[in-house]
């Protein structure tokens, strides 16, 4: 054979890269492409989500006497809603307890779960489960009735401690008496409306929850002057939606809409700006969220059409458990990472 010219030379690279170029147009964009979302596909045949929520949790997830649900949780649900199907109103939630949340999930009962629950490393390792996003950084603390007198947990110290059975809190009560040497004698109970019941009726001399949750209570609490909110935080509780495991697609719906919100907030892009046409970093958001969405199977605006549906991430807040909702929160650690909080959302563009 005769060595090759330099023109033969440069003729095989322009065939070898005229092969490449085809081979890479004609692959599927992404590894989304190539496997789409087997949750999604169901949910659109269906019509509607369903999302697991809390059975009954003030500023969370709570049944209105005209049959709507409202809170953190379910707006987050029908953020989802939106950017999946376009619709904010095609959910249906099923209320569910700490018991039986993760077993609907895995089951199929549900398609995701958004009911304040804490990531863990033993949840996300061991249940076949995945937490796509944080949407709320909280922490364990404790509520006693004012008339005991208490201004810290471990004051405790010979009194009954009451807790909901099945959660990281029940875990978390016993290391931290142990730490601090109180001896308290501690109930579970399977469900919250026991626990609150015993309570209530003086079974306790206090219970412990997220710190959410305890405001949430005591919002609802005929006299809530009468409790106090202890000082401590015991623990960490990064609360967001969870999903099952094995539909990396829908994980990616569901934790960059979470995303969303939070980026949406950064930029300013809230309820009334998603009416107007968009300019700036809003635009570049949106046209971001568009360019990557196609590749989850999410149609161009669906950003927008989440944030129209449950504002941003300070909208939200600020409706359910801010100074606009029943709880009176401040925002604390869940402002911005750029106004002193650690709310950090990865980017979108």
């Amino acid at each position: 054979m005769a060595p090759a010219t330099g023109v033969d030379v440069s003729r095989r690279i322009g065939i070898a890269l005229g092969l490449m170029l085809a081979a890479a147009l004609a692959a599927p964009a992404s590894a989304a492409e190539s496997r789409p979302s087997a949750t999604l596909k169901a949910i659109e045949a269906r019509g509607h989500l369903v999302c697991g929520v809390n059975e009954g949790l003030l500023g969370f997830g709570l049944e209105t006497t005209d049959g709507t649900w409202r809170g953190f949780d379910v707006d987050i649900c029908r953020a989802v809603a939106a950017a999946a199907l376009g619709d904010a109103e095609k959910v249906e939630f099923v209320p569910l307890g700490t018991g039986n949340r993760f077993e609907a999930l895995a089951g199929g009962k549900i398609d995701m779960l958004s009911r304040n629950t804490t990531w863990t490393m033993q949840r996300d390792a061991d249940f076949g489960l995945r937490f796509p996003a944080v949407a709320l950084f909280d922490g364990q603390g404790f509520i006693a009735r004012a008339d005991r007198g208490l201004v810290s947990a471990q004051q405790f110290d010979g009194m009954t401690v009451c807790v909901l059975a099945g959660t990281t809190t029940e875990t978390n009560l016993g290391y931290y008496f142990a730490r601090v040497g109180a001896k308290v004698a501690v109930k579970s109970f399977p469900a919250r409306a026991e626990m609150l019941g015993a309570y209530e009726a003086g079974q306790c001399d206090g219970y412990s929850a997220d710190r959410t949750a305890l405001f949430a209570d005591r919002a609802g609490f005929k006299a809530p002057r009468d409790h106090t909110i202890l000082p401590e935080t015991i623990s960490k509780e990064p609360l967001g939606p969870v999903v099952r495991d094995g539909d990396p697609v829908f994980a990616g719906i569901v934790g960059w809409t979470v995303s969303g919100l939070i980026n949406a907030e950064e930029v300013g892009l809230g309820r009334a700006a998603v009416k107007v046409p968009l300019t700036g970093d809003m635009k570049r958001l949106n046209d971001g969220a568009d360019s990557s969405g196609a590749r989850l199977g999410l149609k161009p605006g669906w950003l927008l059409r989440a944030v129209g549906a449950a504002g941003h991430y300070g909208e939200l807040f600020e409706a359910n458990l801010g100074a606009g909702g029943p709880l009176g929160m401040s925002r604390g650690m869940n402002a911005l990472w750029n106004a002193g909080g650690i709310l950090y959302a990865p980017p979108m563009w």
